[in-house]
């Protein structure tokens, strides 16, 4: 069903419902929304919409590290995710006790403060805390991920404390939201043709610098280059087969063009 009106975005009870209601529908689908708020939220905060799919993302399989019991909830189970990120996966048959432990779980994660870990509810009257949730169902049990999101920014992170630093802005730079949440990686489209250029001014020894489509990548290369002269690794264009190198090595590609010469390795040798 399409909404005839711009709704902006809130992670609230009814963003779970809603979860809910169309995995009750689809069970083999997963859905989930991005958060409410700038920087941690998706690219389109004015308008309420959800994103999901039959896939499994890496996240789906990650196992709970921690099991906790929340009280008045025996139904479901609930831990701390194995993941790079603050995820909470609640489990139950009942879709219905998700629904209010995860409102509850939101509630308590606005209000949240620890000013040792640098986490604040709010600054200045401007909320921080929110959420990002996903639903899918597993077998016989409903799961809802809870991803513990804030955005709170300073003058050395301007895009957000918990949002890739500066030095990686060459990189990526746009939101981190569901998609990479989930442990895809959305990249941008600029990558294909930089790279390229990248790999052509390193193997032929140029002023990465002099380029200004690509210096944006030099102090990057600068951090790797002596690390791979260092190992005696030789950068090269040929493309890709197994080569024997003149000190015993291999050559292989990794993007189609630049390819690595590894010094007394074979990995043909336990074949």
């Amino acid at each position: 069903m399409f909404n005839g009106q711009h709704i902006p975005m809130k992670i609230e009870r009814a963003t779970f419902r809603k979860l809910f209601d169309f995995i009750s529908q689809f069970p083999h689908y997963f859905l989930g929304s991005n958060a409410d708020l700038p920087i941690v939220g998706g690219s389109i905060l004015s308008h309420d919409h959800f994103q999901g799919g039959h896939y499994t993302f890496a996240m789906a399989k990650a196992p709970i590290e921690k099991y906790y019991k929340a009280e008045g909830y025996e139904d479901v189970e609930a831990g701390i995710v194995y993941w790079p990120m603050s995820v909470l996966r609640l489990r139950s048959k009942s879709c219905d006790s998700l629904i209010d432990l995860g409102d509850k779980v939101l509630k308590a994660w606005r209000g949240y403060t620890d000013e040792a870990a640098f986490v604040y509810a709010e600054t200045e009257g401007e909320p921080h805390n929110t959420i990002t949730p996903i639903a899918r169902k597993n077998g016989d049990m409903y799961e809802l991920d809870l991803v513990l999101r804030n955005n709170i920014t300073t003058e050395e992170f301007p895009l957000g404390v918990y949002h890739p630093h500066q030095e990686l802005h060459h990189i990526k730079k746009e939101n981190i939201g569901l998609i990479e949440v989930m442990g895809l990686a959305v990249l941008p489209s600029r990558l294909k043709k930089e790279l390229a250029e990248l790999a052509e001014y390193i193997v032929e020894g140029k002023d990465i610098r002099s380029n200004p489509d690509i210096e944006k990548h030099a102090d990057w290369v600068d951090s790797f280059l002596p690390v791979y002269k260092e190992k005696g690794i030789i950068l090269s264009f040929n493309n890709l087969s197994w080569t024997n190198s003149p000190n015993g090595g291999t050559i292989y590609n990794l993007t189609g063009k630049l390819a690595f010469t590894y010094p007394n390795y074979n990995p043909l040798a336990n074949k």
